[in-house]
C-alpha cells in the first residue's frame, strides 16, 4: 500500500517543538483525516512534523506523492495554518490597518496574488464558489475576515496541491460558504488525487469525507482509527461546564464606581461606509439601548466588522458619522479612551494584529488599557484582577507563558480573558469562538451568559454559528452586502 506520508519513531530535534511520545504515523492513498484534540493539545506541532517543518532526530518523514511529477514537499503539500487564514503573513499588517484607506498604496491587490491556473474548470468553480470576482481589484487589507479565508483557500487549491492541510477551514465563513466548501472538497476528491487532512477544534461537524481520523490528547500522537470508530466513542459535552462556583464569583463581581448608566448605549444615524466605488454600510439606523443583548449577522463582506469598528471608534471615518456612544457625541470633546474604558472588545483583526512576545497576562492586562501590548508596569490591583479572570476561563496556568508560544485556541481564551478584563458596560465579541475546541467553547458561552445576568451589561455578538449565541440574545440585526 502506498503511504504519502509516513513518520516511524519520529522525535524532533528542538525539544520545545517535540511531542511526549515519539510519533508513529502512515497515512495511505487515499485517507482523507481529521486531527483533532483539545486547544494545546499539540496538533499544529504534529502537523509542523508532518510537514517536515521541524527536523527529527533520527528518521526523516517519508513522502511518496505519486502520481505527482515533483517530489518536493513544497510543492505537494499545501498548509492553510489558523493565522493564515486572516492574511497575517505580511508581519507589516497592524490592528486598525484595515479601516485605514490611506495606508492601501502600499498594499497588494487580491488579483496579484493569486497563482496561474491551467485548470479553468477548476478556477471557475472556486471563483464562483467564494465570490473572487467581486474581491479582485481589492486591497488585501480590505477584505473581512470571511472574505480573506476564501482568498487564502482558492489561493492554495489553484496550486492543484497533492495534500491539503487546513487548519479549522469552516470558521468565519457563513452557513452557505461552508455548505458549498464542503460539497467542492468532496467533489474534488472525487476526480482529481487530492488528499485532505483537516486540523479541528471543532469537531461536531466533521464532513462526511473523512475516512480517518489521528486524535492529539496531551502532546501524544494518538492511533489513526475509522471516522466511523471516533464517531461512535466520542465523548459528549454536558449542556453547562462552568462550574456554579465560578458562576457565582462572576454575578457578585462588585461594580465600578465611574459607570455611565445611560438608557442609549449605541447611536448610529444614517451611517454610511465608503471605500472608494464600494459602499460598505448606507444610511443606517442603529439604537442599541443599556442592558440588551443583540446578535449581528451577514454574510462575509455584508460589513459586520466595520460596524463594530464604528462602535469602537477604530475606524477613522467613525469621526465623520452621526454616532453616539452612552448619550455622548462623537467629536463632542470626550477622549474616545475615556469612552473605550467601558468597551470590552475581541475580534478576528485583533487576533490577526497580536503578535506580541510577552506573557499572556501582560496580554490580558492590556485590556485594561486599550493598548496592543502592554506599556505600562503593571500595579498589584490589575496583576490579581488578571489572574481573576484567567483563572475564570481556566487558563491560569499559561500566564507566564509567551503568547506567542501558545496555540491559537489558547491565544483566542487570552484575548476573551483581555476583553472581560475591565467588567466592561457593553462587551463587543466578534466571533469570539474561533478555534476553540468543543468544552471551551460550551464554556466561553457560559461564561458570557453568566457576565450578561449582571445589571446593566449590554452584549453585542457576531458568530456564523446560530448555536454559538448566548440563551441571552435579546435582539438581531442582520446585514446585507450592499
Amino acid at each position: 500500500m502506498q503511504n504519502i506520508i509516513a513518520v516511524e519513531d519520529g522525535v524532533t530535534r528542538h525539544p520545545l517543538y517535540r511531542l511526549k511520545e515519539p510519533i508513529n504515523l502512515q497515512i495511505a492513498k487515499g485517507e482523507h483525516i481529521a486531527v483533532v484534540g483539545a486547544n494545546g493539545a499539540g496538533k499544529s506541532l504534529l502537523i509542523d512534523t508532518l510537514t517536515g517543518r521541524y527536523p527529527l532526530l533520527m528518521n526523516e518523514v517519508k513522502y511518496d506523492f505519486s502520481p505527482s511529477e515533483s517530489s518536493l514537499v513544497s510543492d505537494n503539500i499545501k498548509y492553510i495554518a489558523f493565522r493564515d487564514s486572516y492574511g497575517d503573513a505580511d508581519g507589516g499588517y497592524y490592528y486598525q490597518q484595515r479601516w485605514n484607506a490611506h495606508d492601501l498604496d502600499d498594499t497588494p491587490i487580491v488579483r496579484d496574488l493569486l497563482p496561474p491556473c491551467t485548470n479553468e474548470a477548476l478556477r471557475n468553480a472556486l471563483y464562483d464558489l467564494f465570490g473572487i470576482e467581486a474581491m479582485l481589484d481589492k486591497h488585501i487589507i480590505l477584505l473581512s475576515s470571511g472574505e480573506l479565508r476564501k482568498f487564502q483557500l482558492t489561493k492554495t487549491l489553484l496550486s492543484n496541491p497533492r495534500v491539503l492541510i487546513m487548519d479549522n477551514p469552516f470558521i468565519g465563513l457563513d452557513a452557505k460558504t461552508r455548505d458549498l466548501l464542503h460539497s467542492l472538497l468532496k467533489r474534488l476528491i472525487e476526480v482529481t488525487d487530492l488528499q485532505v487532512i483537516l486540523v479541528l477544534s471543532k469537531t461536531d461537524d466533521i464532513p462526511s469525507f473523512i475516512t480517518h481520523v489521528i486524535p492529539v490528547a496531551g502532546r501524544v500522537c494518538g492511533k489513526k482509527i475509522t471516522l466511523q470508530e471516533y464517531l461512535a466513542h466520542r465523548e459528549s459535552i454536558p449542556s453547562h461546564v462552568l462550574s456554579e462556583e465560578k458562576r457565582s464569583r462572576i454575578l457578585n463581581l462588585p461594580y465600578a464606581e465611574n459607570l455611565y448608566h445611560n438608557e442609549h448605549v449605541v447611536d448610529l444615524h444614517k451611517v454610511s461606509i465608503r471605500y472608494g466605488e464600494r459602499t460598505i454600510l448606507k444610511d443606517l439606523d442603529w439604537t442599541v439601548k443599556c442592558g440588551e443583548k443583540w446578535a449581528l449577522s451577514g454574510e462575509n463582506g455584508s460589513g459586520k466588522s466595520t460596524l463594530l469598528s464604528l462602535v469602537c471608534a477604530d475606524n477613522p471615518q467613525s469621526y465623520a458619522c452621526d454616532i453616539a456612544l452612552f448619550g455622548r457625541k462623537r467629536g463632542s470633546g470626550e477622549s474616545i479612551w475615556e469612552i473605550k474604558k467601558h468597551i470590552g472588545y475581541v475580534s478576528p483583526e485583533m487576533h490577526r494584529a497580536y503578535l506580541k512576545n510577552l506573557p499572556a497576562i501582560d496580554i490580558v492586562a492590556s485590556g485594561l488599557h486599550d493598548s496592543i501590548g502592554l506599556y505600562k508596569k503593571m500595579q498589584e490591583k490589575d496583576r490579581a484582577v488578571c489572574e481573576w479572570w484567567m483563572e475564570i476561563f481556566g487558563i491560569a496556568d499559561l500566564k507566564d507563558r509567551s503568547f506567542l508560544q501558545l496555540s491559537s485556541g489558547e491565544q483566542r481564551m487570552v484575548l476573551l480573558a483581555r476583553a472581560f478584563v475591565k467588567d466592561p458596560e457593553l462587551l463587543i465579541l466578534d466571533e469570539p469562538l474561533h478555534g476553540l475546541d468543543m468544552y471551551n467553547r460550551r464554556m466561553v458561552k457560559d461564561i458570557i451568559e453568566a457576565f450578561c445576568a449582571r445589571k446593566d451589561k449590554t452584549l453585542i455578538m457576531v458568530t456564523h454559528y446560530q448555536e454559538e449565541l448566548p440563551d441571552t440574545i435579546t435582539h438581531s440585526l442582520f446585514l446585507k452586502r450592499n
